[in-house]
């Protein structure tokens, strides 16, 4: 019992208690990365299997769907792979990298105007939108501005 109690109490200090919480934060990020993995590969293939029948279906090579739900398909991977590049991110480096969170969100709402049907869509709710792509708009000018590092 008194080695359980030096164990507990060298493991409750803060460098080794830092070193198991980094540990699990590692197996998360990784086991988020294989299901980001998995989303992306079910998402291009039910994206490719839309545009096979889309573009078989009468006329031929031309869209019988709605575009706009084709490129919210393809945003929709675009997503899936910005956000495996966050968890990447995170892995590599152990910092969130909020350039590239906001720049994902930008993506996200920017998705979601394109595929918006303007006639169903109160005006509160286009005005949310707009307000949201202001925010993250001047969001990442003033991180873009802040790091002057990084060019282009």
């Amino acid at each position: 019992m008194k080695r359980f109690w030096r164990w507990l109490a060298h493991y409750w200090r803060d460098e080794p208690f830092l070193g198991i919480i980094g540990g699990i934060e590692s197996v998360i990020a990784r086991l988020l990365s294989l299901a980001m993995m998995l989303v992306i590969i079910v998402a291009t293939v039910d994206l490719i299997r839309l545009l096979i029948s889309d573009l078989s279906a009468e006329p031929k090579g031309f869209f019988s769907q709605n575009l706009f739900a084709i490129f919210g398909a393809f945003l929709n991977v675009l997503i899936a792979l910005e956000i495996l590049e966050n968890i990447t991110a995170y892995l590599r480096k152990h910092v969130f990298q909020v350039e590239l969170v906001i720049a994902t969100s930008l993506v996200a709402v920017a998705r979601k105007i394109i595929i918006l049907d303007l006639d169903k869509t109160p005006g509160l709710s286009l005005i949310g939108l707009a307000l949201a792509v202001l925010a993250l708009a001047v969001s990442y000018w003033i991180i873009r501005r802040s790091n002057p590092r990084r060019e282009g």
